[in-house]
């Protein structure tokens, strides 16, 4: 075997690997006689086969087989020698298309090599993290909000004013026929919520328990039933019953529909969940500021197969945010071309996630099983009802197992860094810590 270099501009390189007929047909023999203890043949006892007669029924089918192997090794022993890694899949192709057995074997190996990557100095790397602590008013507008989702009514005498609950008996008509969907008895609605079409509950305010009352409404043209679409209909209800809502109470007993044992337990866990989500909130700006530093303190080429790859992902998912009508899913659409925003963005994304996985590799982070089963709960539990079907699909996915594993291995990378760092800490406000959350989402 002979490798050539025929390419050697940046991280692009490109080689001639020759493999040469007789090395090709020594493999051929090695396979047979390998196999040749197996082999049952007619007129002859197993294994007993002469190597010649193998060779002439078996080894054209061999050949193509050995090729291939031998290519791959060819290419392994290059990437073992030169220690290069390359940025995506080798383009390996045969020169000679005219190929013929006995000839030898010449492939074009090119592709784009990963840059070697030097360690940034964590000793000039200061970052700050800053500190919430939940505070009386935050639990107390927490404790306020569960109160309101808690709300419980009672019964008034009067009109249904806004805010107030009905219970009614309802049937649609559509031309004067009853349509699918359109009925229902003992039907809960809080006027003014918007849990109807529009014009709905506005029509009801004022009525009384007792009373019936014709709605008349006009389904939007764009109602999710093209049945419906458009169409006027008219609503018979039966007013059963008026409630008002009743005063929140922050007590024990709202407490204990929450799964707390008293008000003081249920004002623990707030703050509890308060300070975590703060942590997670304050986590994500120092984590940026990391980002920021390394992008400064570090520079080595890019891979420009990589970063145009990344720029054309990123223009995708920009146009696709800017185009709220369009399906995330939908790709029934021309391509969308980088622009320089989006190879802006994907210097930087390149950049950092070479320079994050070299730093990982070297620190020798690992995802273990138990980060992934944590990953695939936290994400089935986007499916209600289905979380066995997305087990199962995750199971038999690669790439959606990489999908979870990469933010897991890149957060910790991060806490690797951050260990080495000089950290200090700044006690701030909610405020403005949402406030540096939105810088955040500014910036991306």
């Amino acid at each position: 075997m002979q490798v050539t270099e025929t390419l050697n501009e940046g991280l692009k390189r490109g080689y001639t690997i020759t493999i040469t007929a007789d090395e090709l047909a020594a493999k051929v023999d090695e396979k047979l006689r390998e196999a040749q203890p197996d082999i049952e043949m007619k007129g002859f006892r197993k294994g007993k086969v002469p190597l010649a007669l193998l060779k002439k029924q078996f080894g054209q089918r061999m050949l193509g087989e050995v090729m291939q192997d031998a290519v791959d090794g060819a290419m392994n022993k290059h990437f073992e020698d030169s220690g290069d890694r390359p940025a995506l899949q080798p383009d390996v192709k045969m020169t000679n298309e005219d190929w013929k057995e006995g000839d030898d074997v010449v492939v074009a190996l090119n592709y784009e090599a990963l840059p070697k990557i030097d360690a940034p100095d964590y000793a000039g790397i200061t970052l700050e993290k800053l500190v919430v602590k939940a505070d009386d008013a935050a639990v107390q507008e927490a404790l306020e909000n569960l109160a309101k989702n808690a709300q419980s009514f009672e019964d008034k005498d009067g009109a249904a004013a806004d805010g107030d609950q009905i219970t009614m008996d309802f049937v649609g008509k559509i031309d004067g026929e009853v349509f699918e969907g359109g009925t229902a008895e003992d039907f809960p609605l809080v006027l003014g919520s918007g849990q109807f079409i529009p014009g709905f509950e506005e029509q009801l305010v004022g009525v009384k328990a007792g009373e019936e009352k014709a709605v008349t409404v006009n389904f939007p043209a764009d109602y999710g039933a093209e049945h419906l679409a458009g169409k006027e209909a008219v609503f018979d209800c039966t007013i059963k019953a008026v409630k008002a809502p009743a005063e929140a109470v922050i007590d024990d007993e709202l407490a204990k529909q929450f799964g707390a044992e008293s008000l003081e337990a249920l004002k623990t866990q707030i703050t509890e969940r308060l300070e975590a989500e703060y942590g997670q909130a304050s986590r994500a700006v120092m984590k940026r500021g990391l980002l920021d530093a390394l992008d400064t303190a570090v520079s080595f080429d890019l891979p420009p197969s990589l970063v145009e790859a990344e720029s054309k992902q990123i223009a995708h998912q920009l146009w696709h945010d800017a185009q709220e009508e369009v399906d995330q899913n939908d790709h029934n659409h021309e391509e969308i071309p980088a622009t320089e925003e989006s190879d802006k963005l994907a210097v930087r994304r390149v950049k950092l996630g070479l320079l994050l996985a070299e730093i990982g590799q070297k620190a020798e982070v690992e995802v273990s099983d138990q980060d992934m089963t944590q990953a695939v709960i936290a994400q089935a539990r986007q499916y209600p009802g289905q979380e066995r079907a997305f087990f199962e699909f995750v199971q038999k996915n690669p790439q959606m197992q990489q999908q979870l594993r990469a933010p897991i291995f890149e957060d910790k990378v991060v806490d690797h860094i951050i260990e080495q760092i000089t950290v200090t800490e700044k006690e701030i406000g909610k405020d403005d810590l949402q406030k540096a959350i939105e810088a955040l989402e500014n910036e991306a």
